[in-house]
């Protein structure tokens, strides 16, 4: 589909298209000369401030993304809204706008399985954006304070923080709950419902009904939509903490010890019976009240140790570390190994540079990482690979000699090697490759250190 203008009643309404070079605002108000802010009935007003408006541009262009049903890839939508924002400004304070259907695309999950998202056109990307800021900044402040996910000034990091804390606390049980598909299984009604209590504005319910109700389409085909929240817009995380906001206060009532961070929620007790029974509550309680499924397989009631969460899990003795996952070092070691195929032919610079990336991200994510040994095993493991990599690419045992000697080794140390029959990965160890392709010869070449 290539159509780039949004359905909606023509119109001549002047409006004040957002300035695509302006840095934007970092935080949103909502306009002082309205209303009191709690009637919010002038909610559409105030997303549609100029000021909030150029924070939301500035925010979908740094995010990028894929390009959603109409083709309209980023980079085109400050010129199109140059031209086109009077009359988008005037269907949203009509109530009349229509978002596009979202494109469907599937990535596959760390756990195996698949994901799916929905991917709206950048024009309604933008638009939710600028709902969201508004939202975000009326709704966050009343949400749990054991509420992690998606939320400004909070962060994974906090999160494993927290719930080492409780362990520590002597919290030796743990509750992880693992809600079935949470994003696709969104019950509209019971999401509208809530949504409702803290939103007067008639044209803002609309239109976040409007976003849910798109529909999605595939193979050319529009597919309607009853359940859900698609994952791929900017609007989808601040719903989800909204719906979930009432199992953190069922859980605050109840006096639980609990950490959540978007649908992943682990609860800590200090007994498996204690465990069990808040597991059978809670399971009846999300099926109940919020028409949520908990995923049986999924779910347990364990030790930490035994369990992850947000890609760590815990060691405990004398006292509670905080360690990357068994579950994230073997995705950890796909990734490498996807980066650096053995058959590419690539030189040693080549090879490296797509891991300076990766490996930096990944070395920012898992920081809290308290058993070195673990990450300088990575390193050593990461460097044998590179090894290994090219002394399969010197392939005979000339070359091999040739190499060795000009990088340093011994006439017989580089003859020995280069005339063994060991396979790649035992040869990667050996004290002439160490000497050859040396830990200081990848430092130099900017291979980052876990």
């Amino acid at each position: 589909m290539q159509q780039k203008t949004h359905r909606g009643p023509e119109t001549r309404r002047r409006g004040e298209a957002p300035d695509a070079g302006s840095q934007g605002a970092e935080t949103v108000q909502a306009p002082t000369t309205r209303e009191s802010p709690s009637s919010t009935v002038w909610l559409m007003e105030a997303i549609c401030e100029p000021v909030n408006l150029r924070h939301a541009l500035k925010r979908v262009k740094a995010n990028k993304g894929a390009s959603g049903v109409d083709g309209m890839s980023v980079s085109e939508l400050p010129g199109y809204l140059k031209h086109h924002w009077p009359e988008l400004k005037a269907q949203l304070l009509s109530g009349s706008y229509r978002p596009f259907p979202v494109r469907r695309v599937s990535i596959p999950k760390p756990g195996g399985g698949e994901r799916l998202l929905g991917i709206p056109t950048v024009v309604d990307r933008f638009i939710q954006q600028a709902v969201m800021q508004v939202l975000q900044e009326q709704w966050d402040t009343s949400f749990s304070d054991s509420s992690y996910g998606f939320r400004p000034g909070r962060s994974a990091h906090q999160a494993v923080k927290r719930a080492q804390g409780y362990i520590e606390s002597g919290y030796n049980r743990v509750v992880d709950l693992d809600l079935e598909k949470f994003f696709d299984r969104v019950n509209h009604d019971v999401l509208m419902s809530r949504i409702a209590k803290r939103v007067s504005d008639k044209r803002v319910l609309s239109l976040i009904r409007e976003f849910l109700n798109a529909g999605v389409m595939e193979a050319g085909m529009v597919k309607p939509v009853t359940e859900g929240t698609p994952q791929g817009g900017p609007l989808s995380p601040l719903l989800s903490n909204l719906l979930l906001d009432d199992f953190d206060k069922e859980l605050e009532k109840r006096g639980l010890k609990f950490v959540r961070y978007a649908d992943d929620c682990n609860v800590y007790v200090k007994s498996e019976r204690a465990g069990s029974r808040v597991m059978g509550g809670l399971t009846h309680w999300l099926s109940r009240k919020l028409k949520l499924k908990v995923n049986v397989r999924k779910s347990a009631v364990a030790r930490p140790e035994t369990r992850k969460f947000l890609g760590y899990s815990f060691r405990t003795g004398r006292k509670v570390w905080c360690v990357v996952s068994p579950e994230s070092v073997k995705r950890f070691k796909i990734r490498v190994r996807e980066l650096t195929g053995r058959n590419t032919g690539r030189s040693l610079e080549q090879l490296i540079q797509p891991l300076k990336r990766y490996l930096t991200g990944w070395k920012s994510y898992y920081k809290l990482n308290q058993w070195p040994s673990l990450l300088c095993n990575l390193n050593g493991w990461i460097r044998r690979r590179l090894r290994s990599i090219l002394w399969k690419q010197w392939k005979t045992g000339r070359k091999r000699y040739k190499e060795l000697r000009s990088r340093g080794v011994s006439k017989d140390l580089a003859a020995q090697t280069a005339g063994s029959d060991h396979k790649e990965w035992r040869i990667s160890c050996s004290p002439a490759l160490n000497i050859a392709l040396s830990n200081m010869l990848f430092t130099r070449l900017g291979l980052p250190e876990l």
